[in-house]
């Protein structure tokens, strides 16, 4: 069975009067309880968007993103009671799309799982680019290097799209807050760690970056070689 989200958190209760809560509201949401139940679900059913809980009663949440990440391309919100930087920073680092704190409005998290569920249900424009070093479609929303297929978070190939479409300029970073991320407020910090992530996956040398060039004071620009 498809499902719209799936809710991944060991406080069954709460976990429960979510998807319950997203049910009624059109969006179709089941509920697991730890790693293994997650594991189970998705060898037997689909699911668009995870909400995933950073503790989990039989494992970590971080964990498991990563795992998933081996094998799934789609959009995971990290929600947490815990409020340290380093854990929103780990979970983005890690493939994370976004980091909810606990306790959280049942109508807010609708409203930003509805959005990001049609965000990347849009399909891109069928067009891409390629440079004999590196290769991306944007209609299947794939991604290469020297050929190898590689993998981004749906958030980090957003916005290697967005400025690969941008590339005849520098992009400011609040531009990329609001057209990728939907939010005026994102910080710098969330930018800087997608920014690196992409980094490590298409550049030669990440270090000495030649795609994703950083203009200091303004923003970003792809360059094409």
């Amino acid at each position: 069975m498809n499902y719209d989200c799936l809710i991944i958190d060991d406080e069954k209760m709460l976990a429960d009067s979510t998807a319950e809560y997203f049910n009624l509201f059109g969006v179709n949401t089941a509920a697991v309880y730890g790693a293994e139940q997650c594991r189970r679900f998705l060898g037997e059913n689909e699911a668009q968007l995870l909400l995933l809980d950073i503790n989990l009663g039989d494992g970590s949440g971080f964990a498991l993103c990563r795992e998933l990440r081996e094998t799934m391309n789609i959009p995971i919100l990290f929600i947490s009671a815990r409020t340290s930087d380093d854990d929103q920073i780990i979970a983005l680092g890690i493939g994370g799309d976004d980091y909810i704190q606990k306790p959280y409005s049942l109508g807010v998290l609708l409203a930003k799982v509805k959005a990001v569920l049609k965000r990347y249900g849009q399909s891109a424009r069928a067009e891409g680019f390629e440079d004999g070093w590196l290769k991306i479609d944007f209609d299947a929303k794939g991604l290469w290097v020297q050929g190898r297929p590689v993998k981004l978070t749906m958030r980090e190939f957003r916005l290697l799209v967005y400025l690969v479409r941008n590339r005849d300029r520098v992009v400011a970073k609040q531009e990329l807050f609001e057209k990728v991320w939907e939010d005026r407020f994102t910080g710098d910090g969330t930018l800087n760690v997608h920014i690196r992530k992409i980094r490590e996956a298409i550049e030669p040398e990440p270090n000495r970056p030649r795609y994703i060039v950083t203009f200091w004071g303004e923003g970003y620009r792809f360059m094409e070689t």
